[in-house]
């Protein structure tokens, strides 16, 4: 009698391993690219509408024009916000700017719509 050779192949195993390790990358890199330039838009709308509102009080600009310079940013980042979202509240020495806005995330089978709040004022750190 011949001895048998018994094989075990770890072969498909490994393979299965590897296809859900490139899922679950491919998946991590679809979310991270619909979801990051939303936060960073917002993040440079913000950091926009603080600079604003600093200089505005310096250079004593009325509520229309501190507007309409924010409306000039929101238009250039193409934020999905109207003009009357643009929420202005000057004081003596104070300005506060608010935008509120919706941006709809696709993610293949549902949309999904992310409110933002950004907010910038000239208060001190």
């Amino acid at each position: 009698m011949k001895a048998q050779r018994i094989q075990f192949s770890e072969r498909g195993g490994a393979k299965i391993n590897l296809m859900l390790t490139l899922i679950l990358l491919g998946t991590m890199i679809f979310c991270g690219v619909m979801l990051i330039p939303p936060y960073f838009t917002n993040y440079q709308l913000t950091d926009a509408m603080n600079t604003e509102a600093r200089f505005a009080s310096y250079n004593r600009k009325s509520e229309e024009e501190i507007r309409e310079d924010v409306w000039k940013k929101v238009v250039e980042l193409g934020v999905p916000a109207k003009r009357t979202d643009i929420k202005i509240i000057s004081d003596n020495n104070t300005t506060q700017i608010n935008v509120n806005y919706t941006v709809p995330i696709n993610m293949l089978f549902k949309t999904y719509d992310w409110d933002f709040h950004a907010h910038g004022d000239n208060h001190s750190l």
